[in-house]
């Protein structure tokens, strides 16, 4: 099956100041994104997740390796005709109504002007702004701004949404309730790339994830075995009693205590977030310190050699 999005060997440099020096936001980056998958990309600020996005979208060329969306190179135009993406801080004409600015994407995009209309409506109910439509998006708040951001990137019915930021400055349950619509477009057989800092959401509702550092890919899985416990086992019993407590597993049974199933204790994404970024942190200061040690020794050397 061709994947929604593939990945391979990207690296992206920009030039700056003027020694032609250039600084590398994403290094050889490779990934994999299927189909009807909820893909979580995640990353400290600078970590090269918007480089990435900005890759997919056609919006940059990459300086080395390749990026394709349902087989198609992302560098044609082709392959943004069934994408659809809200960035994380949209600019939308504050004057226009919800419904008009949704029907000016929707030409935008080649919507059938035979169902233009009716589709506007469906994709505005649908995220839950119908009794706002007509109002102006000038007078919408935080949480409406995402929704109607939303119904622009589905109203030309993509198979595959580029969400970056989804709840940013949206209070909990508005957060909850894009959380539901995520999901439900999964249901409907779509492609989802998740970029987002509340990790909770993310553990909550993508299938995989993709951790950037500094540019490099230094964690990639699906998020229920990334954040168990390997090794450890709870025991979970019903009926047990002070004496079968410090028992072991047979002692358990003869004691009369249940047996009902064996788990793996979970962690969460946050935290497998936290030690993967900070380890790579650490080796990356251990590499610097060890690069200046040996310059400092080289220099020494060659100081001694000339007395």
């Amino acid at each position: 099956m061709t994947p929604a999005i593939h990945i391979e060997n990207l690296t992206k440099d920009f030039p700056f100041g003027f020694r032609n020096l250039k600084l590398r936001a994403v290094e050889d980056l490779s990934l994999q994104i299927q189909d009807n998958q909820i893909f979580g990309l995640l990353g400290p600020n600078g970590s090269g997740k918007s480089t990435t996005i900005k890759v997919i979208l056609g919006l940059l060329n990459p300086t080395r390796g390749r990026c394709e969306i349902f087989g198609v190179p992302s560098t044609k135009v082709q392959s943004r005709m069934d994408v659809g993406f809200l960035p994380e801080a949209p600019y939308f004409y504050r004057y226009l109504t919800g419904f008009e600015m949704v029907k000016f994407f929707a030409r935008v995009c080649g919507v059938d002007k035979k169902i233009l209309k009716d589709r506007c409506r469906e994709v505005i109910e649908w995220v839950g702004l119908a009794e706002a439509a007509d109002r102006r998006v000038g007078t919408y708040s935080k949480g409406m701004l995402q929704r109607i951001g939303l119904a622009q990137a589905l109203v030309h019915n993509p198979r595959l949404i580029i969400l970056d930021e989804p709840t940013a400055g949206v209070d909990p349950v508005g957060s909850a309730e894009i959380s539901e619509l995520i999901l439900k477009l999964k249901d409907q057989g779509k492609t989802v790339l998740l970029c987002s800092h509340l990790l909770a959401q993310v553990e909550d509702i993508c299938d995989h994830v993709a951790i950037l550092n500094r540019g490099k890919l230094i964690l990639e899985g699906p998020v229920d075995e990334l954040v168990r416990h390997k090794g450890l086992q709870s025991l979970v019993v019903e009926n047990l009693s002070e004496e079968a407590e410090a028992a072991a597993r047979q002692a358990l049974e003869a004691r009369g205590a249940k047996f009902v199933r064996i788990e793996q204790p979970q962690s969460s994404l946050s935290r497998v977030f936290l030690d993967h970024v900070g380890r790579a942190e650490s080796r990356r200061r251990a590499g610097a310190e060890e690069g200046d040690g040996k310059q400092e020794r080289r220099s020494d050397t060659e100081a001694n050699q000339g007395e």
